[in-house]
């Protein structure tokens, strides 16, 4: 018998499904894209990838985006989020694509400012990453709907105007890759989600702005500031 009340299971409604998908754990990959590598003052070449995490309750279908305390400057990061039906360690890139369940469109919101402290400090970077709702996430779409995107617009517009603008086909590291060398590393299991980088453009927002997320083939994912 537990000695508090169970913790609730984070989940991500499924689009037409009418049932919800189980979260365990979300890996990040930093600076996937050339562009978004470059304007944040890195070289874009093919180094190793490297991963931070954020919380599995992080993720928010609500589709509002409450401004944190502690923080005057938080930025948006379009992602592609990828979720995983199975897992294991070692996984070949050839067959990594066979344990996804599916994608959904996402955002990486990111206490802009504590980030950049910590970075300086050598510091984790959680305090700015993995805060409350801090991942606004639209409805999953299973594999065998929309297959494996590899590539089409994914773009973010605040207030009608466009911000971030890219083509998933630009990722340095490509979903397969990302999932093989996580594998490597920690035993990936069903549940497990992964959020594969943004373009480049990322900006702060404001109270009251209104965020609308556009990747091919999912629907829009639209979050209001409040």
């Amino acid at each position: 018998m537990n000695v508090i009340e169970s913790p609730k299971i984070p989940e991500l409604n499924v689009i037409d499904e009418g049932g919800t998908f189980p979260v365990r754990r979300v890996y990040c990959i930093g600076r996937n894209y050339a562009a978004h590598a470059i304007e944040m003052g890195h070289d874009p070449d093919r180094d190793p990838p490297f991963f931070f995490q954020k919380n599995p309750d992080n993720l928010d279908q609500s589709g509002e985006f409450p401004y944190p305390e502690k923080s005057e400057d938080v930025h948006h990061e379009v992602e592609l989020l990828v979720a995983l039906k199975s897992g294991g360690t070692n996984i070949p890139v050839e067959s990594a694509l066979d344990h996804v369940y599916g994608y959904a469109a996402c955002l990486d919101m990111t206490r802009r400012d504590l980030q950049g402290i910590a970075k300086k400090m050598g510091r984790p970077w959680e305090i700015g990453k993995a805060f409350e709702r801090s991942a606004p996430t639209g409805p999953l779409l299973p594999v065998d709907k929309i297959g494996h995107p590899d590539h089409g617009r994914i773009a973010l517009n605040v207030n009608g105007e466009l911000r971030q603008e890219g083509d998933m086909n630009q990722m340095i590291w490509k979903v397969q890759e990302m999932i093989s060398y996580l594998s490597d590393y920690f035993e990936l299991a069903a549940g497990d989600v992964i959020l594969s980088g943004t373009p480049s453009g990322v900006g702060p927002v404001s109270r009251g702005d209104k965020m609308e997320v556009q990747i091919d083939g999912f629907p829009p994912l639209v979050v209001n500031v409040t």
